[in-house]
């Protein structure tokens, strides 16, 4: 349990380091490289239109992160209507108690809160996710891997022209790694080239991480589920896949594209206002 808020506390503060460098990167080394071209009107240069493409993904990212950190469970504790009849609530000192809660009713030990349709605790938000904020998480994740992948396709550009190397074909990018370490350590590579390289891989293995998740999030929500509900073999209802998603999305999902907004409100709480 300490190496677990040990790693609460650490993996946001690398999640934030991560992107600071991304930006510092983006903004100080990719976009100005990208002036070269004297050929391209300023309006329409591939820096300025690089550069607006990453500010839009890196807003969206960090403004939905923001959102899942605020958007955070409820302590329900004191709410829920313990007798017969109702669901399975896991409790701190690891006792299960029956409730009325809604499916999937969790109490996490990290958060020490009671999460409404429980899908898993994030390290990298230091948060549970829930009905509360699973739309900002998803939406974090999605513009996470579009991010790294921005940042992914400016440093290849950045290492192509710096060390007039071509990513023609596809095992020049595998092999990138092993030969920059040889030269690294021979002195015909800079320091900050190498980091750049490290950091290409870096942005590849955590954009793949979160385009995959986000992915496998998708294919639940259209299923109905949470990864809660599948690692403890709970049965669901089976509804039409519409309305799985309009539950996590709400009828704003095209706004939620766009622009970071606040989730839809649980299911719970709503019937808490009525």
């Amino acid at each position: 349990m300490l190496v677990l808020r040990l790693l609460n506390v650490v993996a946001p503060a690398y999640f934030l380091c991560i992107s600071l460098v991304t930006f510092v990167l983006q903004i100080f080394l990719f976009i100005p490289s990208m002036f070269r071209d004297p050929s391209t009107t300023p309006l329409f240069s591939p820096a300025l239109l690089h550069g607006a493409l990453f500010l839009f993904l890196s807003a969206n990212a960090l403004g939905n992160y923001v959102l899942v950190i605020q958007s955070s469970p409820e302590d329900l504790g004191k709410d829920l209507n313990l007798g017969k009849g109702g669901e399975v609530v896991d409790w701190l000192d690891g006792s299960r108690s029956p409730g009325s809660a809604l499916p999937s009713t969790h109490f996490c030990r990290l958060c020490a809160r009671v999460t409404q349709r429980h899908d898993h605790h994030c390290f990298f938000t230091g948060n549970c996710i829930g009905s509360r904020n699973m739309r900002n998480f998803i939406m974090f994740c999605l513009y996470t891997s579009l991010a790294c992948l921005d940042s992914l396709v400016a440093g290849m550009a950045y290492i192509s022209a710096t060390l007039s190397m071509s990513f023609v074909d596809p095992l020049a990018f595998l092999t990138l790694l092993p030969h920059s370490i040889s030269q690294f350590f021979s002195g015909a590579l800079l320091s900050s080239e190498m980091f750049v390289i490290l950091m290409l891989y870096l942005w590849l293995g955590i954009g793949l991480a979160c385009a995959g998740f986000c992915c496998h999030q998708m294919l639940l929500i259209l299923r109905g589920q949470t990864r809660y509900q599948v690692r403890k073999g709970m049965v669901v209802r089976a509804r039409p896949w519409r309305e799985n998603l309009q539950e996590v999305f709400g009828k704003r999902w095209l706004l939620g594209l766009l622009i970071p907004v606040l989730n839809v409100e649980s299911d719970y709480r709503r019937q808490k206002e009525k």
